[in-house]
């Protein structure tokens, strides 16, 4: 056969037509909603950043985490290969496959069945040549690094521990008809090319083998006869994975890219929803990872509001206040996240959708409130927690003293909250009635350094505050300047203690360093197995208002366990809630962080 009388039509690949067909309408749909509803200062970062470095940053982390998985690769190599696998090796077989058309055809028109069945169309072409030979060969080794991924796949469904995985994602009814089909789909391709290859005696070493296998196994004839029939089954898979596709957790593929091109150009998610959101929720492929870490699951055994299933369950509109609210949002899983999604803040525009009902009476006591007192460039917020842990507050106060600091003290003897744990809770505009009284006061009392004791305080000044000419600390950042400057000094022990991140302070605000080159300047620092930024959560968290006591006390327990078995005489942490929920499991003592620093401040006195 020619290459002008080549055709392209036979009736096994109508199914192919079909589903494409569906799936490419309906993500042409859903991507037009969505840039239409993007607000229009959304819309401006993509103009703006279209023709810029960012699209190129943005392209090569398309092909390192789109189709190499190099972050999935980091937690769990045997879990990347599978996707890599699956995605590289599919979109190489694709890449190839059209190379392949060109080599033979030229530079004129297919269409996309004739890509996808060109094995069948071509069986009248020369097939002999070394660059047949060396396409055929190429292609194989591609499907058969695709089938490795598929088999992988079917064991981890089996045997997910085998895989590094305690636990793999529950399915719905559309993630299960696409996974069926999607495991048909290679096995299917692998069938009906050697069918074609056994009749035609062409094809690479693994279809060619397996077509001589089926000639002298079946017969030409039954293979010829047989021949349309696999190559349906072929294009039926095909036809209903692309069907289910957009309406499956494999909406991913199509929708991971242009997320990671919108995240580049500047967009990103809100305390409000809106429309970026959906590629968020969209393209997550639900492949589990943020299970394991999930203390709710592994130490509390919540087993329904992990990230996946929240954000399964929001994607298909039935998301429930119960699975929204019950989460220590202590960001282990988001750490984890192969795909970046912003899952803390997508939980929290869930939770302003349902909860955000402001009541004006509950702010008139704010009114010509002012609690603070003292002056100074240097403000001290203590915070709710660190008002009732007042060791805390009493150690800062000393180390102010040592340092010769005047100080201007916020809420010294009582004042009102930073608004995060509002916030947290859902009741944004309740909590943005509190961030507009305590920025008034700062501003009024022309403070250049804010420091606060609470990570909880620390991340609400700097996200969402806007304190334009101050700067804020955490106190382990003050002390640890007050140290490297020569304004403290401290006499160092062979005390041996270890540290305890909070999440708020470290995966919130990203300081890891400062606390440990304060502990190292007065004692023996040893870390715990989990730590920085995979840390456990104290189980206290002020975004969880749905766990209940002992479900809290057995997360402080577990985690208390781990710090005890570094050998540590004490336990030190850098957040006031963080020592009231440690305390509770264990008996070695818990201090913060302050209250070492002010010990050793006394003892280089005497």
């Amino acid at each position: 056969m020619g290459t002008d009388e080549m055709t392209f039509n036979a009736p096994f690949e109508i199914p192919f037509v079909i589903g494409v067909s569906v799936m490419f309408a309906v993500i042409a749909y859903k991507y037009l909603r969505w840039f239409i509803r993007m607000p229009s200062s959304d819309r401006r970062k993509v103009w703006k950043g279209i023709f810029t470095r960012s699209s190129v940053g943005a392209v090569g982390e398309t092909v390192r985490e789109s189709l190499l998985h190099r972050r999935i690769f980091k937690v769990n190599p045997l879990l990347g290969y599978m996707h890599t696998s699956l995605a590289f090796g599919w979109f190489l077989l694709i890449a190839v496959g059209w190379i392949e058309t060109i080599a033979y055809l030229g530079f004129v028109f297919v269409p996309l069945h004739g890509h996808v069945f060109f094995k069948y169309f071509s069986t009248g072409m020369d097939h002999t040549s070394t660059m047949s030979l060396v396409f055929s060969n190429l292609m194989d080794l591609l499907l058969l690094v695709v089938l490795s991924g598929v088999a992988l796949a079917w064991f981890k469904r089996m045997r997910s521990r085998a895989m590094g995985m305690k636990r793999t994602t529950r399915h719905t009814v559309g993630d299960r008809i696409a996974l069926s089909a999607l495991w048909i789909v290679f096995p299917a391709r692998l069938v009906a090319e050697s069918f074609t290859a056994g009749i035609y005696n062409n094809g690479g070493f693994l279809t060619g083998s397996i077509g001589k296998g089926l000639l002298h196994l079946l017969g030409e004839n039954t293979l010829y006869d047989l021949q349309p029939y696999v190559w349906l089954i072929y294009s039926l898979a095909l036809g209903i994975f692309f069907t289910a596709m957009p309406f499956s957790r494999y909406m991913h593929i199509f929708t991971e890219v242009p997320l990671i091109f919108l995240r580049r150009w500047g967009v990103r998610s809100s305390e409000k929803e809106q429309s970026y959101d959906h590629f968020q929720v969209e393209a997550c492929s639900r492949c589990g990872i943020c299970i394991d870490p999930c203390q709710l699951q592994s130490m509390s055994r919540y087993n329904d509001v992990q990230s996946v299933y929240f954000l399964r369950d929001r994607r298909y509109h039935r998301l429930r206040e119960q699975t929204a609210m019950n989460c220590l949002m202590c960001g282990r899983c988001e750490v984890r996240c192969p795909v970046g999604i912003e899952l803390n803040t997508l939980r929290l525009n869930s939770r302003d959708k349902m909860r955000n009902t402001p009541n004006e009476k509950r702010y008139e006591y704010l009114k010509g409130c002012d609690p603070s007192s003292g002056e100074g460039h240097v403000g001290y917020f203590a915070g709710c927690m660190t008002l009732l842990t007042p060791r805390i507050l009493l150690s800062m106060q000393r180390i102010f003293e040592a340092a010769g600091e005047q100080v201007w003290w916020a809420d010294k003897d009582g004042g009102v909250c930073c608004g995060r744990p509002l916030k947290l809770s859902g009741e944004t505009d309740s909590a943005r009635r509190m961030m507009e009284f305590n920025k008034s006061l700062f501003e009024k009392h022309g403070i250049t350094t804010l420091v606060t004791s609470c990570p909880i305080c620390l991340r609400v000044f700097k996200e969402d505050y806007g304190l334009k000419g101050i700067e804020v600390l955490h106190h382990s950042e003050y002390i640890s300047r007050l140290i490297s400057t020569g304004r403290l000094t401290l006499k160092h022990t062979d005390e041996k203690v270890t540290y305890h991140d909070p999440c708020e302070l470290g995966r919130g605000s990203g300081i890891y360093d400062a606390p440990r080159d304060v502990i190292s300047a007065v004692a023996n620092l040893v870390e715990p197995d989990q730590t920085r930024e995979n840390a456990l959560c104290c189980g206290s968290s002020v975004a969880n208002a749905v766990i209940d006591d002992p479900a809290q006390v057995g997360i402080a327990e577990a985690v208390d366990a781990e710090l005890e078995a570094t050998g540590a005489e004490r336990i030190v942490t850098a957040c006031p809630l963080c020592k009231k929920a440690l305390g509770r499991g264990t008996q070695l003592p818990v201090v913060d962080l302050a209250e070492v620093v002010a010990g050793a401040v006394a003892e280089s006195r005497n």
